[in-house]
């Protein structure tokens, strides 16, 4: 209670988003990252900035896509102002999210936590890092030294300890998991995954 990001909203966006046996229906996926920029937010301002969401009135994931080859929207080799471009730019953060909170899940054998900071920073450099300019990266780099230690995650998420972040973390991250296999399909059987 009082906090804006609420993990049970996110979740339950997560859940409504896949539609049929291959698609993604848009609004719980774009009433997700409304939750995801919420949490991310809560961690300071500066993350959400990795994130700008902007699609227009489309049904699905893959309607989206047809009706923009369709229409010609989407342009392979210049930059456009497409919701597939925007589709994509989301797409590569929701990775990025999703490695972190696995991240986050885990407990270690050796019960040495490392810090989320360094965690998110990890998660980062393994997905969005390669796409993003060098000052952008190095934004990015402070903003993960903001971050603040594992208890806070306790309390944003509404649990007492480890295993109840782990369990809350890991049911997250396989909705997030199944909404990006699916967004992934979808990009790549178009030719899409590397749109400029």
């Amino acid at each position: 209670p009082g906090q804006t990001f609420q993990v049970s909203l996110l979740l339950s966006h997560l859940l409504a988003a896949p539609a049929y046996t291959s698609d993604v229906l848009l609004q719980p996926y774009l009433s997700s990252w409304d939750e995801l920029v919420k949490f991310m937010d809560a961690l300071g301002p500066m993350l959400a900035v990795l994130v700008s969401k902007h699609i227009g009135a489309y049904h699905s994931v893959r309607s989206m896509i047809w009706v923009e080859l369709n229409r010609g929207v989407v342009n392979f080799h210049h930059q456009t102002d497409s919701g597939c471009r925007t589709l994509l730019r989301l797409h590569r953060a929701l990775l990025w999210l999703k490695l972190f909170l696995e991240k986050l899940a885990e407990t270690p054998a050796t019960g040495h936590f490392r810090s989320p900071s360094e965690l998110c920073r990890e998660a980062y450099q393994n997905t969005l890092a390669m796409h993003h300019t060098w000052f952008v990266r190095r934004a990015a780099e402070l903003a993960f030294i903001a971050l603040p230690e594992r208890g806070f995650f306790f309390r944003l998420v509404c649990v007492q300890n480890q295993e109840g972040l782990r369990t809350i973390l890991n049911r997250v991250a396989r909705a997030i998991g199944e909404v990006y296999d699916r967004t992934q399909k979808a990009l790549e059987e178009n030719g899409m995954l590397d749109l400029p």
